[in-house]
């Protein structure tokens, strides 16, 4: 009988759910680690409700959730992955990371789901930070196929194609990002686009709306089918190439926030979190349209799937 693969997940939060009932749909076992046991076992219904979601024939047995300490766990056996998950905190990352360190065996790699903060400086000083990564999922995470793997200054390229490999047969589309540079590939990328669709929205040239219409209705609905470079492929470099001549001289070059967003968020307007934004929400429309949304998402998903599969 083959050993069962382990993933140790630390965080209890809401990226980490997803996380875990991506992993349990396809058949790993599953080790949540929480401040306590009990804070761990606290998600143990929204879990197994998403992994049903994904997989209706989940069998515990085959690949069982686990709760535990994150201070007290000891048990490594057939661990194949440990992903940190826990608060954008650099001082607690960083102090956790040295724990890892010397806590986990050195065959094991080690991942940070953080956006923001690079695993160089997390890592950094650390003698085993040749087997630590970002491992930065989007959001819902069960749901969203894309993992970048991300390469700190230490971090073993080879090590790295293997986790990627382990993000594979777990049913995701990994990315190995060589370099570890702020917003690592798909954030660099959608901040470009959100520089873009802020400035024209503080010009006046478009209202959010718009951008929301433009966007979903053309490239992005061309995006669902092939990334940009391979749709450009199709259609020809030499067509883009001669608008860029006119358009990207004339693309917003701004380096901080444009006033329109300055403003909302000075003025405690955060989106659906403050029930305002660009515009106002209520509780109903909020509910709608996150249905909406992960709906939306999981269509597209389904079509993704002919590819992963």
């Amino acid at each position: 009988m083959r050993p069962m693969k382990k993933v140790v997940i630390l965080g209890t939060g809401i990226m980490a759910v997803g996380i875990a009932a991506g992993f349990l749909a396809t058949a790993h076992a599953v080790i949540l680690l929480g401040r306590n046991t009990e804070r761990a076992k606290s998600q143990e219904d929204e879990i197994v409700q998403l992994t049903k979601d994904m997989n209706p024939l989940w069998n515990a047995q085959e690949a069982p959730l686990i709760f535990g300490a994150i201070d007290d766990w000891s048990d490594w056996s057939d661990v194949i992955w440990v992903l940190e998950t826990i608060k954008e905190d650099m001082a607690l990352k960083k102090a956790l990371f040295a724990q890892l360190d010397h806590r986990v065996p050195s065959n094991i790699p080690i991942g940070s789901n953080s956006s923001g903060f690079p695993i160089s400086k997390i890592a950094e000083g650390l003698p085993t930070a040749y087997r630590m990564f970002n491992a930065h999922y989007f959001m819902p995470a069960h749901i969203v196929p894309l993992v970048e793997v991300v390469l700190g200054e230490k971090s073993d390229p080879q090590m790295g194609e293997d986790v990627c490999q382990l993000y594979r047969a777990a049913g995701k589309k990994p990315v190995l990002v060589r370099k570890d540079i702020p917003g690592f590939l798909a954030n660099r990328i959608q901040h470009a686009l959100m520089r873009e669709a802020l400035s024209l929205v503080d010009a006046g040239i478009a209202t959010p709306d718009d951008v929301d219409t433009a966007v979903r209705y053309s490239f992005g609905f061309r995006y669902a089918a092939v990334g940009p470079m391979t749709q450009k492929e199709i259609s020809g470099w030499e067509g883009m190439a001669g608008a860029s001549v006119e358009i990207w001289p004339s693309l917003y070059n701004v380096t901080g926030l444009q006033p329109v967003i300055a403003t909302l968020i000075a003025n405690g307007k955060y989106g659906m979190k403050s029930k305002e934004g660009f515009r106002t929400w209520s509780d109903e429309e909020m509910k709608e349209m996150r249905r909406k949304y992960n709906a939306r998402l999981k269509g597209a998903f389904d079509v993704l799937q002919i590819e992963i599969d």
